[in-house]
């Protein structure tokens, strides 16, 4: 049972700050080899999204409509409409993620 992965234009967005980030900040191919895990790890959801987890500051609110996965430190968050993934948020889980979260997916 396959499902089709979509990346949201934020989504999209995050990862071309994150791999600019890594280039300005270590290497281009350390930014590439970021990039190719992330993607590979996205790629995974077409099988089993289910597998994700409920992030911790959405589920202590009762929201249980987003799920994650992780490349650590990087959080992948996304939401499963039917046979559709659609990637929310791509985004370094050292940062504050409640604020993150709510300005991002409850405050849309």
């Amino acid at each position: 049972m396959s499902y089709e992965i979509f990346l949201t234009a934020a989504a999209a967005q995050d990862l071309e700050e994150l791999h600019q980030y890594i280039v300005h900040h270590d290497t281009p191919v350390k930014a590439q080899y970021v990039l190719t895990r992330i993607e590979k790890t996205l790629a995974s959801l077409s099988e089993t999204p289910e597998r994700g987890s409920y992030p911790k500051e959405l589920s202590a609110l009762g929201i249980r409509e987003y799920r994650e996965i992780f490349f650590k430190p990087y959080r992948l968050i996304y939401r499963i409409i039917g046979k559709r993934v659609y990637i929310l948020l791509i985004v370094d889980g050292r940062r504050d993620m409640q604020a993150l979260l709510q300005r991002r997916l409850i405050e849309k």
